[in-house]
């Protein structure tokens, strides 16, 4: 959307996302990433300041990170960054800096990782591509299988080879 601060994050974890629901039952978890910059100085490798960005996934998405993601992990956070003010209980106002996270992901430079849906129990109301058709089971059609062969070389077909 127009007006809005899209910003992508590298860092760690400093707790395991914390989940959370509204009173209306929305799925929310709560985290902090810090990203610690490097720089090599005098023959040596030395640590910058660090910065710590709060952030927050919402409904599918962040049961996904609790489940997913532990103190520690390196992670790829891309979201909205958005100012919050707040009043303190001493009356101060305050002002913060958060990320509402749209898609995270861990970071493969120091992990492995494997990509698994959830089992949900069928298509998702958010999935774009949900077609509410079940998985797949064993010994069944893979609609994402192999590609189709492709013919002979020196033959023709009216078919695209893909």
């Amino acid at each position: 959307m127009a007006g809005e601060i899209m910003v992508t994050v590298i860092g760690n974890l400093t707790a395991d996302p914390e989940l959370r629901f509204t009173p209306s039952g929305a799925a929310v978890a709560n985290f902090t990433v810090v990203s610690t910059p490097r720089f090599f100085k005098d023959g040596e490798w030395r640590d910058g300041e660090p910065t710590f960005l709060r952030c927050n996934i919402w409904r599918t998405a962040a049961e996904n990170a609790a489940e997913s993601f532990r103190r520690g992990d390196r992670v790829i956070v891309q979201g909205k960054l958005q100012q919050r003010s707040f009043e303190t209980k001493e009356g101060e106002k305050r002002s913060t800096m958060e990320l509402t996270v749209e898609d995270m992901g861990p970071s493969i430079k120091f992990h492995s990782a494997k990509s698994m849906r959830p089992d949900k129990g069928g298509t998702r109301a958010d999935d774009p591509w949900g077609d509410n058709t079940p998985p797949a089971g064993p010994g069944e059609s893979d609609p994402w299988g192999s590609a189709p062969a492709r013919p002979a070389q020196g033959s023709f077909s009216d078919e695209p080879p893909f």
